[in-house]
């Protein structure tokens, strides 16, 4: 190309660009990719089915799950309960996840005691079973752990139970949380059943731990208090519970189904939840926890498919 040629070249094309980049009126459009309300996740207890019955390994999960669109992933300590203090076993796990681009969000901790015992050697003992996963956690990569919220007694309308096992919940919380803060570590509960479920309550924990690697998982589905047959089933309206929740939130489950405060559920409204959770300033993961019977990957990829269509109608309303 003539040094002429090659100048008008540079100068139509740097002129083209800058047109590019600008938009009607001469005002510059960003080229920044844009950033996305909130990002998804796939929490592990929706293949649990898959896991349990030994047709899936635990190894295989993050590569699974980015497999079908989900690139980040939330572990379950069920699925690999005696490898908390492997670390040849996490590093695998650790080199899975991360040859798929895939990032390790938390673990979801069960089967380890009472956090909010009555005994208080137990309630210490349980924070102790609790600090292994918080060092996983760590190696692992993730930002949180995820405990449960339970005490001495299952849900009652009594208030002095309701305050007291508040109260014990706080203490087993908050010794738990000064360990995970030396490890960079946020641990979370989740509304889970039982007072747990009673959003006053647990908001009431977290003030009462008041501590700020203490939070939340608001759990759209899990507002069920209490149900036995033959008696009332005690539920807690699941979008006034995720507002309550919000405040103190460090992740957010998804589940397509909600309870009003009657004791009924119905199907999750995906924008009138988003936009709850949005309002609260909360921009980050939406884990998806749904594995319907049969079609398993089927559903979860469902309501990775309504969480994505909600995030784009719900931009001209919110930004990053």
């Amino acid at each position: 190309m003539h040094n002429s040629n090659r100048r008008d070249f540079i100068k139509k094309t740097g002129l083209a660009t800058a047109i590019l980049g600008l938009g009607l009126g001469g005002q510059a459009i960003s080229m920044a990719p844009r950033k996305e309300l909130f990002k998804i996740s796939l929490a592990q207890w929706s293949v649990n089915r898959l896991l349990f019955n030994k047709k899936m390994d635990n190894l295989d999960f993050a590569v699974l799950a980015k497999k079908h669109g989900i690139s980040a992933v939330e572990y379950v300590n069920q699925f690999f309960m005696d490898k908390a203090k492997d670390t040849a076993y996490l590093k695998e796990m650790k080199t899975r996840a991360e040859g798929e681009g895939v990032t390790s969000v938390l673990i979801m901790c069960d089967n380890e005691g009472k956090l909010g015992a009555r005994d208080q050697a137990e309630r210490m003992q349980t924070v102790e079973n609790h600090k292994k996963w918080v060092e996983a956690a760590k190696f692992l990569g993730c930002h949180s752990i995820r405990v449960n919220g339970y005490s001495f007694t299952r849900y009652s309308a009594d208030k002095k139970d309701f305050a007291e096992s508040q109260k014990l919940v706080a203490d087993g919380l908050r010794s738990l949380c000064e360990f995970a803060d030396t490890m960079d570590i946020n641990v979370m509960i989740e509304n889970h059943g039982g007072f747990s479920s009673d959003a006053k309550w647990l908001s009431g924990v977290m003030k009462a731990a008041d501590h700020p690697r203490a939070g939340t998982l608001p759990d759209f589905g899990n507002f069920l208090m209490y149900r036995n047959e033959g008696e009332k089933t005690l539920s807690y309206d699941s979008y006034k519970g995720v507002k309550q929740l919000m405040p103190y939130a460090k992740g957010v489950s998804v589940k397509p189904t909600v309870w009003d405060g009657k004791g009924n559920q119905s199907q999750l409204d995906y924008e009138k939840m988003l936009s709850i959770v949005l309002k609260a300033g909360y921009h980050g993961y939406c884990g998806i926890e749904h594995g319907e019977q049969g079609r398993i990957w089927e559903s979860i990829v469902e309501v990775r498919e309504e969480l994505e269509a909600a995030e784009k109608a719900l931009r001209s309303s919110f930004s990053v």
